[in-house]
């Protein structure tokens, strides 16, 4: 606490130096003050007690050993960490108790000045005194007896002050305690938003690398089937290949026999036809019933009526389509 700087900035000194001695909580001067660490700045004992019970209320002793807590600065909210020793464990600042004394002292040795104290409107030398308590106005003794507030019930000034500071303290230690509490809410809503991303953030890359997996099966098995598929039309294509270039050999030779058959069936000699043996084909070759085989394209194999068909590769992909999009999380 810069006492020196305080008391630059203020005319009075004595003046400047009283607010500094005041502690935030009571709105009094220090009684036997703390030092709250790390932040320097300081608390009555009771009040520092009285925000620590507020701000840690299952706090309490188990056995010989009392556990440790933590609550904020009310001048600028730093967290205070606290040892099993609670507000017991801070050291007091000697240095502002022995201020305290020395301003104490020097106050009382200074004359009251006039003016210092309130003095009644109506009654100008009369010093406000008492409390009309059914008007809740401060007055003079002189107003009772034979003012305003003669018919009123009062009582002295100074305790209902007393009662009334206590009240504030009271409200302002609950202040500082609720907003402490809000303070830890928001930190928890904070640190759960955060898991909740993080959180998130896994469970996507999760069902990413699960549908990557599932899509690399599809892509594996529909490379078997494909690859089934290839293999029937190359084993269908080589057979059919095949039979092609039988049919092609066997039409040449047909071909060649019929253009030997018109030749022969040119001649007008009968030796000359006969004789054609002697040359080319012999005409016994050339009967009837050879070409009549020969035209019916000898014994070869054929296809059977749809083998070009592929019906048998067919798969039926509803109950996949279906379990896709009953896809869901687990309950």
């Amino acid at each position: 606490m810069d006492l020196q700087a305080g008391i630059l900035q203020d005319g009075s000194p004595m003046e400047s130096l009283e607010k500094q001695l005041i502690c935030p909580i009571c709105l009094e001067m220090f009684s036997k003050p703390v030092v709250i660490l790390p932040c320097q700045h300081n608390l009555c004992r009771k009040c520092a007690n009285d925000v620590f019970q507020a701000a840690n209320p299952y706090w309490q002793s188990r056995g010989s050993v009392i556990s440790g807590g933590r609550f904020r600065c009310p001048s600028c909210r730093h967290e205070v960490l606290l040892d099993r020793h609670g507000v017991y464990g801070l050291q007091r600042n000697l240095l502002v108790e022995n201020i305290i004394d020395i301003y104490k002292q020097e106050c009382s040795s200074r004359p009251l000045k006039k003016g210092e104290h309130p003095m009644c409107k109506e009654h100008e030398d009369e010093r406000i005194n008492i409390y009309c308590l059914r008007c809740e106005a401060p007055t003079c003794s002189l107003c009772k007896v034979f003012g305003a507030h003669k018919d009123c019930e009062v009582a002295p000034l100074q305790t209902v002050f007393q009662g009334q500071k206590t009240e504030l303290n009271n409200c302002i230690s609950m202040l500082v305690a609720g907003n402490d509490r809000i303070q830890t809410i928001i930190s928890q809503l904070e640190d759960s938003c955060q898991s909740t991303e993080e959180n998130s953030e896994a469970a996507k890359r999760e069902l990413c690398a699960r549908f990557a997996a599932l899509a690399a099966l599809l892509e594996e098995k529909k490379a078997e089937l494909l690859q089934r598929i290839s293999q029937e039309q190359a084993d269908k294509t080589a057979f059919i290949q095949s039979l092609i270039c039988q049919y092609k050999e066997q039409l040449e030779k047909s071909s060649r026999l019929v253009e030997t058959a018109i030749q022969a069936a040119e001649e007008t000699g009968g030796a000359a036809f006969l004789m054609r043996g002697d040359r080319d084909t012999p005409v016994r070759a050339l009967s009837l019933p050879r070409i009549v085989e020969a035209s019916k394209g000898g014994r070869l194999d054929k296809i059977e009526p749809g083998y070009e068909s592929m019906d048998a590769f067919s798969v039926s992909l509803d109950h996949l389509t279906e379990a896709v999009h009953a896809l869901d999380f687990d309950p």
